[in-house]
């Protein structure tokens, strides 16, 4: 039989069968396991998708609106416009806050990074005691800077606290200081706290990227008689740039963003010498009960950690 003989013969059973049989052709299976996936992928999505519109989209959206008005947080309230944002550039009390938030991110995040760092270089090998010791520098940031606070609260006593004790044993101060009540000491008090207590996050996040870069180029560079700050220099610092820039985002924000130490150490005191930003709000909210104005002023500061933050990444981008 011919070629095309047989063609026509295929043709004609396989109409034949289809007709005996009473059936459609059959959808594409790759069709139906497409739409599947779709609705499978918007049933996972929808969950987060709610809780993100509940939690953060409606209230930034009513936060907009309390900025509009003068709400005194009890009794009535009244749209007043822009007025709220126009006052800012004349609010001392808030433009001394910000820029004491500077000094405080400025001195903060220079030894978090050198810290961390160091801790990361102790235990990013698999040498005995290096899990120990990763527990250990750990430990401060999971006990978080509120129990620190309280801690150092009592430990920061003249006369009685361990910080006095021990200084005063080694001769530095008189056992007597007041540290709490003065601004340059407070601060610096607040400062090595704060880098004691939250080097360990960037220890975790370095400690990462050095466990990825080969042993073997290590090795490379030793036998060619480089050091070891030239090895670091030269090899671990340009390989762990992306762990070493979200450090410094991660460190930048939480100091424009501080808030638990301060309120409770120096309540912003002596006076207003250690206000930062968030405490100045709090107060304006809560205190003198002008939540309108302390919502504009937070909108501000979350414009304004959105774009020195969009600076840093453009800063720290990793360029080719």
């Amino acid at each position: 039989m011919s070629a095309p003989a047989q063609a026509a013969g295929a043709g004609a059973s396989a109409a034949a069968g289809a007709a005996a049989g009473g059936r459609a052709p059959r959808r594409s299976a790759s069709h139906g396991s497409l739409t599947h996936r779709e609705r499978t992928g918007v049933l996972l999505v929808l969950p987060a998708v709610a809780m993100v519109s509940v939690f953060v989209l409606l209230p930034l959206v009513l936060a907009v609106g309390i900025s509009f008005t003068n709400w005194p947080l009890i009794g009535d309230y009244e749209l007043i416009g822009l007025q709220n944002f126009t006052a800012i550039a004349q609010d001392t009390a808030f433009l001394q806050a910000v820029g004491y938030t500077l000094l405080y991110t400025a001195i903060v995040t220079g030894p978090i990074l050198v810290v961390g760092y160091l801790m990361a270089v102790v235990v990013r090998t698999n040498r005995r005691g290096s899990t120990a010791l990763r527990t250990l520098f750990f430990l401060p940031y999971v006990i978080g800077l509120s129990t620190l606070s309280f801690m150092l609260v009592l430990e920061a006593q003249p006369g009685s606290g361990a910080v006095n004790l021990l200084l005063g044993a080694l001769g530095i101060t008189d056992g007597q200081t007041a540290w709490l009540v003065d601004a340059g000491l407070a601060t610096g008090l607040i400062t090595v706290l704060v880098v004691w207590g939250v080097s360990g996050l960037t220890m975790i996040l370095l400690v990462s990227g050095m466990q990825s870069v080969p042993r073997e180029v290590h090795e490379s560079a030793e036998m060619d008689g480089a050091t070891w700050w030239q090895r670091e220099r030269r090899i671990v610092i340009p390989m762990i740039r992306r762990p070493i820039a979200m450090s410094l985002v991660l460190s930048v924000i939480g100091s424009f963003l501080a808030f638990t130490q301060f309120f409770i150490l120096t309540q912003g005191g002596p006076g207003t010498s250690t206000t930062p930003v968030v405490l100045n709000i709090y107060n304006r909210a809560f205190v003198q009960l002008q939540v309108g104005a302390a919502t504009a002023l937070s909108l501000a500061l979350v414009l304004v950690v959105g774009l020195v933050t969009a600076a840093q990444f453009w800063l720290l981008r990793e360029r080719d």
